[in-house]
Parts: structure tokens; C-alpha cells; sequence
């Protein structure tokens, strides 16, 4: 069974440590409808961040997706964000993540810049 992947977007969610990926992708599920409150990664109410360890430490551990219908020009598309750990403990989940991307959202945190 053949499907047309050509309005289907992988997106990968990529940054250092607290940089804000996560929130990042809960404001996107926030205003595409799909979760009706934002959820917070200080407090625990973060979609993404769904093992109980991530909850607690308030980091990233595994790479999380999730799907998101994208409006653009009167057309619907969906969108794949993946979400991926920040913390250099868990590199080998965004190296994971990167063999399905159609492409990445760098982030940078205002304050600190670039980090290594």
C-alpha cells in the first residue's frame, strides 16, 4: 500500500541543553489545536516529556513525535516534529532522529548563545 508522503514533513527540534526545544514544541501543539493548554517542562505538564524521569529532572532523555496538521496557501500538511534531547548523555537519540528528517529547527538560547 502506496502513500503520498508529498505533503508529509519530518522536522526535527535541535539544540543544547535548556535551550527550549520542548516548549517549543508545545506551543506548536498548543496552536495547531491539538492540546488545548499549554504544557510546561518546569511543572512537569509538558506532552513530550512523558517518562516519569523527564518529568522529574524537567530534561529531555528519549526522542518524542507527534503529528501536527500545518495550513499553508489553502492546503493541509502534516508535519512530524520530533522533539530531541538536549543533554550530551543523549546525543545517540538525536543521531537516531536524524536519519528520518526532512529537515531541523536549530534553536538558540538568547541569553547563553551558541554552546558547544
Amino acid at each position: 500500500m502506496s502513500r503520498d508522503l508529498s505533503k508529509t514533513r519530518n522536522i526535527g527540534i535541535m539544540a543544547h541543553i535548556d535551550a527550549g526545544k520542548t516548549t517549543t514544541t508545545e506551543r506548536i501543539l498548543y496552536y495547531t489545536g491539538i492540546n488545548y493548554k499549554l504544557g510546561e517542562v518546569h511543572d512537569g505538564t509538558a506532552t513530550m516529556d512523558w517518562m516519569v524521569q523527564e518529568q522529574e529532572r524537567g530534561i529531555t532523555i528519549t526522542s518524542a513525535a507527534t503529528t501536527a496538521a500545518w495550513t499553508y496557501n489553502g492546503e493541509e500538511y502534516k508535519v512530524n516534529i520530533i522533539d530531541t534531547p538536549g543533554h550530551v548523555d543523549f546525543t545517540v537519540e538525536v543521531e537516531r532522529s536524524l536519519r528520518i528528517l526532512d529537515g531541523a529547527v536549530a534553536l538558540f538560547c538568547a541569553v547563553g548563545g551558541v554552546e558547544p
